[in-house]
C-alpha cells in the first residue's frame, strides 16, 4: 500500500534537505580556505595536552610551532621536535631534539630525520584532522624528514584521534605512546 505525501510535505522536505546540505558546507567551508603556517609562539594555556611546556621550549633547538590559518585566525596548533631517534619522553624529545639540531648545524644540514609530534590541538571542527594532512603534506615534500611519529598522552583521546587518522601504534612507554603516520616519498 503507496501512501501519497501532500505535495506541501514534500515540498517542506526538499527544502530541509536543502538548507541542512548548506549548513554542513558552510560548518567546514573555512577548511578550503586555510593554510598550514609557522609560528614564532602560541598561547599555551589553550594547549589541552602540555600546557606546562612554554614557547621558549617549543621553539628551541630542533622544535618549531605550526598553525591552519584562515582569515588571519589560527584554528589548530601542532607543535614539532626534530629528532634521528623515537623519544619515549618529553624530556627525552629535549634531550633527542637537541642533539639533532647540533650534529646537523656542524654538517650545515637541515635537522634530524624524524618529525615528532609532541602536542596538537584545535580551536574548530575539522582543525585537527586538517593540522595533521597539512603538516603530513608538508613532511612528504621536505628532503631530510622521512618519519612522522608522535610523542602522545596515554589517554583514549589521543588513541582514538591517531587510529581514527592513519596512524599505527608503535609502542607504549610508561607515561606516553608513539603512534607513526606511514609517509611514501614520491620520487620524481
Amino acid at each position: 500500500m503507496k501512501q501519497k505525501f501532500n505535495p506541501r510535505i514534500k515540498a517542506r522536505l526538499r527544502k530541509n534537505r536543502q538548507v541542512l546540505s548548506k549548513n554542513i558546507d558552510n560548518f567546514f567551508g573555512w577548511v578550503k580556505g586555510a593554510k598550514l603556517v609557522e609560528l614564532k609562539s602560541c598561547n599555551t594555556d589553550e594547549d589541552p595536552v602540555r600546557p606546562e611546556l612554554d614557547n621558549k621550549f617549543r621553539t628551541g633547538h630542533g622544535r618549531k610551532i605550526f598553525g591552519v590559518e584562515y582569515k588571519g585566525e589560527i584554528h589548530a596548533v601542532m607543535c614539532f621536535a626534530y629528532t634521528n631517534k623515537i623519544p619515549k619522553s618529553v624530556e627525552e624529545l629535549e634531550k633527542l631534539s637537541t642533539d639533532a639540531f647540533l650534529q646537523t648545524a656542524m654538517r650545515d644540514q637541515a635537522g634530524g630525520q624524524i618529525a615528532i609530534a609532541y602536542t596538537v590541538w584545535s580551536k574548530k571542527k575539522g582543525g585537527g584532522k586538517l593540522i595533521v594532512k597539512e603538516v603530513f603534506k608538508k613532511i612528504k615534500k621536505s628532503n631530510h624528514l622521512n618519519r612522522l611519529i608522535t610523542l602522545s598522552p596515554l589517554t583514549d583521546m589521543a588513541t582514538k584521534f591517531h587510529l581514527r587518522n592513519g596512524a599505527k601504534l608503535l609502542q607504549i612507554n610508561e607515561t606516553t605512546q608513539n603512534f607513526e603516520y606511514k609517509v611514501i616519498k614520491k620520487f620524481k
